[in-house]
């Protein structure tokens, strides 16, 4: 409206300016007759000629400038109306677009407060219950009964489990302060009445909102320095509880066995007197089988061997062997190898280690399953080949040689033929074995961490019953 306005204004002066140019041009002036001055004396005189006198000058440039100047003061008339008419355009509109601006505050203001307060509940929810969760988790460790040797780890998760208790108390402050930011806002909204000039402000929820000027806002100020001061805070504390869970968790990771297993076989150094021989329930006459257990290494190298089944006439019946990266599952000796590179993490703190082996002489299909999931296949693999019976299962170790029992170093009960190179460091438990191929859905339950695959146990090799004799330094530990 105001730019139409002026416009017009614009027209109208225009006009007013042709006008007078055209009643300039109308105008003749008449400055009335010439007079001369004629001096005799005596006779009159013959005429001579005479130059022509002299025009008088004409006042017509005077005249111009009194219409300029009257044409100039009747513009500046104009220009203070017009002037005068664009601030009151300007007056209208600012209080039109501040009665809009009034009615929006009042219509959406308690939105602000409604959208961070229902965030603000959710974040406090969620970090509630994830502490409750950690708390649950930490719990079992005060109801076991733990080694003197633990206890300082006991005391640590009580010192965390109190300062998760004050980080609970501290959410449920931050919930309660959260509620009051939509108060604050509609507060802030209020303020801005004293421009409605008296109008009155509904809140969204159909009540009239408190008029007081400029403490809506120094409340709202107050309130949020308060809010990001105190989440400032908690996410500081929390940032240092997830570090101190992360460090006890990983000392609970290396303490505790998986798959509620409940003892575990350890082989503390490399070395060829360190090795468990096993004695199983059957022949170890088969065509199929699956080899399943957990490892944790205490040191990689290129070949260590964790489970190994030999004869006098062939010593790499089965073997179950780590790389440096990789795991590999032989059958009938090295040329029929099935492996799998990237299954172990050399970097880093050592962790638990799910291992398979399943292989079926028909067709010569064999497996090799890391973590639950099969990481390589392979047919072909010693097809038609029957494991024969009468050999011995080690842990830890391979019988590389054919000599039989005998005192080495006054130590009886010594093997010969074994090669400290090849030997286990770490911790062995869950080691099972089935005279069929498992299902990938057994495969995956018994690679639960925190599962129960320890009680699942083969028919041939079954851990916990099936008589494992460590010798050396090889011990069980709970």
């Amino acid at each position: 409206m105001f730019w139409w306005s002026f416009s017009q204004a614009g027209r109208v002066l225009s006009v007013c300016v042709c006008l007078a140019l055209a009643y300039e041009d109308d105008i003749e002036i008449n400055y009335g007759d010439n007079y001369y001055n004629e001096i005799t004396e005596g006779n009159p005189q013959e005429s001579t000629p005479s130059p022509p006198p002299p025009t008088p000058c004409k006042s017509s440039d005077l005249t111009k400038w009194d219409k300029i100047f009257s044409m100039l003061e009747n513009s500046q008339m104009r220009e203070n109306m017009l002037l005068q008419y664009a601030d009151d355009i300007i007056k209208v509109e600012m209080g039109s677009l501040r009665g809009e601006m009034i009615r929006f505050v009042a219509q959406y203001g308690g939105s602000c407060g409604v959208a961070v307060e229902s965030a603000g509940r959710r974040m406090a929810m969620q970090l509630e219950n994830s502490i409750r969760e950690t708390l649950d988790r930490l719990k079992p460790l005060e109801n076991k009964n733990l080694p003197i040797a633990n206890a300082k780890c006991v005391a640590n998760s009580n010192n965390i489990e109190a300062l998760l208790q004050q980080l609970v108390s501290a959410a449920q402050t931050q919930a309660s302060r959260l509620a009051k930011l939509e108060s604050s806002c509609l507060s802030s909204a209020g303020a801005g009445t004293e421009m409605g000039a008296g109008m009155p402000l509904i809140s969204k929820m159909g009540f009239p909102l408190p008029e007081a000027p400029g403490a809506g806002h120094q409340e709202q100020e107050v309130t949020s320095h308060e809010v990001v001061g105190a989440l400032e805070g908690a996410l500081t504390a929390l940032e240092q509880t997830r570090v101190e869970l992360e460090r006890v968790l990983r000392s609970s990771s290396q303490r505790y066995l998986p798959a509620g297993c409940e003892m575990a076989l350890l082989f503390p150094m490399r070395s060829r007197r360190i090795y468990t021989s096993v004695v199983p329930e059957v022949p170890l006459h088969l065509s199929t089988f699956t080899v399943c257990l957990w490892v944790k290494l205490a040191s990689v190298s290129n070949k260590t061997v964790l489970f190994s089944y030999g004869t006098r006439r062939n010593p790499y019946e089965i073997q179950l062997l780590l790389g440096q990266t990789s795991a590999l599952f032989t059958i009938g000796g090295e040329a029929h190898l099935v492996e799998a590179r990237g299954v172990v993490n050399t970097g880093g703190a050592s962790e638990w280690i799910h291992l398979c082996g399943a292989w079926r002489s028909v067709q010569g299909l064999a497996s090799l399953w890391a973590g639950g999931k099969k990481v390589a296949s392979s047919p072909g693999v010693a097809e038609g080949h029957i494991l024969p019976k009468g050999g011995a299962l080690q842990l830890g170790q391979e019988k590389n040689g054919c000599c039989g029992q005998s005192p080495v170093n006054g130590m009886p009960g010594f093997e010969e033929g074994f090669d400290r190179k090849l030997a286990f460091a770490g911790k062995m438990t869950g080691v099972n074995m089935w005279d069929r191929v498992l299902s990938e859905e057994e495969i995956s339950q018994l690679a639960l961490q925190e599962g129960q695959g320890c009680e699942q146990r083969g028919n041939v090799v079954a851990w916990g019953v099936t008589e494992m004799l460590p010798h050396g330094g090889a011990q069980f530990i709970n």
